[in-house]
């Protein structure tokens, strides 16, 4: 069973408008994510705006396609991947030392049956590939905090 949310957060020694620049720049993702390899948006960051993406595990490749749902600069940024229904987020908040960015994806109303039974098949089941994703969101902000402490 899909868990509606994975999360993962880190403090960065960073200010709020540092981390935003590293965050909402798309074409920077496969910087940051171990699994992907492309995302292009076409058009501004803006709500609506789409955009394609490669993703990679092993051997494995897919594309997938997603929309910008929310945009607040230097605050959130989340798309919805249409593939899975599923909505990734970046939320920024200020903190004393600079900014807590938590990486977060939601899937409130299940993960499409089409996209479990893809991933029970061909990535070892749900929970193991579940855990897997948590591992490169945590992989994901240790990238970007060295980025934006350095």
């Amino acid at each position: 069973m899909a868990q509606p949310l994975l999360q993962a957060r880190i403090d960065i020694d960073a200010s709020p408008e540092a981390v935003w620049a590293l965050v909402s720049d798309l074409s920077l993702m496969p910087k940051w994510s171990p699994q992907c390899k492309l995302m292009k948006a076409f058009g501004p960051l803006r709500p609506g705006t789409r955009t394609v993406n490669v993703n990679r595990r092993n051997y494995l490749f897919w594309p997938t396609s997603s929309r910008i749902t929310e945009v607040v600069p230097e605050r959130k940024l989340a798309f919805r991947v249409n593939e899975n229904n599923t909505v990734w987020s970046y939320e920024l908040e200020p903190t004393a030392t600079g900014t807590r960015l938590t990486e977060s994806r939601h899937a409130e109303n299940g993960v499409k049956p089409v996209s479990n039974l893809l991933v029970n098949t061909m990535m070892g089941g749900v929970p193991n590939f579940e855990l897997e994703l948590v591992d490169g969101m945590n992989a994901s902000l240790s990238r970007i905090k060295a980025a934006a402490e350095s």
